[in-house]
């Protein structure tokens, strides 16, 4: 006799929307879903284990009378046009976690290493003047035009090697944890910032454009020099309906295409896209970011931004799902880019003392063999 499981059919669908999966994609696997949703047909255990690691659901939640709350644990600031965006995927949910658990670590490792605090974490303020807080930043990070070298990834690799140089461990990645097969979606958010006097951290979407990751790796900075942390507005515009991420964004195009450089740069208004890629070339950001800069210059009206700006963002969104299915590269190369290579270099160490559990380190940098942690070990120079 086959039992069946008396699963709520509102959570059955929560679980649904929550994995933000196409349902079509979800039938195809479990043809009865219709009939579990509608509750005229309940699903047996391993159904619904099956379902439940389909949508990235703790099985514990399946058994609900109703649906959780899931908060993230840190401000979330993220809307599209004014509108705040009310639940996070488990996509986002799990990678915040994740990057949490690291960040604890390394706080503990930190704290018995005596690692003195990063000088620089909460020593802007919300409101302050754009330029002060841009050359702020500059003075700390070497990041001025003419030291980004010449394409956007070698531009992208200097500034997350400065960030790291002065403490902050730096995470970037398209997928969650090393599941190829979770990839994740920049349209719902391009990064986050984890505060912390000893360990903060800053996470990038990997799978958005590298102009993009540098603008984002930029605006998790002003947060970490703010001192707090945030998930934030996936299109990082001018006109976020949150006075912080304005700011943020203001601090962060400063920082890196700062007014002064523009002064007396033409612009070829019937050729924009043209101009826009050639300013992005020169400076390595993204065009929107030039657009942006443009404007704050004068040589836009806000209508004229505005339409400019949306044009472009469908532009960029365009290239972007001609892209979709590039990735890969060498797992040594880009491991340690996702979990940093501040924080890889100091899990190897003191899993190589005794300090750290061989297992809990594995977890934690995303593989089970240890020849895999030598050769790791071995690339990052830990002896």
């Amino acid at each position: 006799m086959t039992v069946r499981v008396p699963v709520s059919n509102t959570l059955l669908t929560w679980a649904r929307e929550r994995s933000r999966l196409a349902r079509d994609e979800l039938v195809s696997r479990f043809p009865a879903l219709s009939a579990w949703e509608e509750g005229t047909k309940r699903p047996t255990l391993k159904q619904l284990e099956r379902f439940a690691q389909a949508t990235h659901t703790p099985i514990g939640y399946m058994f609900l009378l109703e649906p959780p709350e899931e908060p993230l644990p840190i401000p979330d600031f993220r809307t599209i046009g004014d509108a705040e965006i009310r639940h996070a995927s488990p996509d986002l949910l799990d990678t915040v976690y994740q990057c949490q658990q690291r960040q604890e670590w390394y706080r503990d490792y930190a704290r018995v290493h005596r690692e003195s605090p990063v000088p620089f974490v909460g020593t802007l303020s919300v409101g302050m003047d754009i330029v002060e807080a841009a050359a702020q930043m500059s003075a700390v990070l070497s990041f001025a035009p003419g030291e980004r070298g010449t394409t956007w990834s070698e531009a992208f690799r200097r500034l997350i090697e400065e960030a790291d140089n002065h403490g902050v461990l730096v995470m970037v990645s398209g997928i969650v944890g090393s599941n190829t097969h979770r990839k994740l979606d920049p349209q719902e958010f391009r990064g986050f910032a984890l505060a912390d006097e000893l360990a903060p951290v800053i996470f990038v979407n990997g799978s958005d454009t590298k102009a993009a990751q540098i603008f984002t790796l930029a605006h998790e900075l002003v947060h970490i020099w703010l001192g707090e942390s945030a998930v934030d507005d996936p299109e990082m515009s001018a006109f976020s309906s949150n006075s912080t991420e304005r700011w943020c964004n203001e601090v962060a195009a400063e920082f890196l295409l700062p007014a002064a450089a523009l002064r007396g740069v033409s612009v070829d208004r019937d050729d924009l896209t043209e101009e826009l890629e050639r300013l992005a070339r020169q400076f390595k950001v993204s065009t929107l970011v030039v657009l942006r800069r443009l404007f704050d210059a004068g040589y836009f009206t806000l209508p004229q931004y505005r339409a400019a700006y949306a044009n472009e963002r469908q532009r960029i969104l365009a290239f972007m799902d001609e892209r979709s299915g590039s990735g890969g590269g060498n797992f040594y190369n880009t491991q340690p880019v996702r979990v940093s290579k501040r924080f890889a270099r100091a899990l190897i160490e003191s899993t190589r003392e005794g300090q750290t559990l061989h297992r809990d380190a594995f977890q934690m940098l995303g593989f089970k063999k240890v020849s895999t942690f030598n050769e790791l070990a071995l690339r990052l120079g830990v002896g």
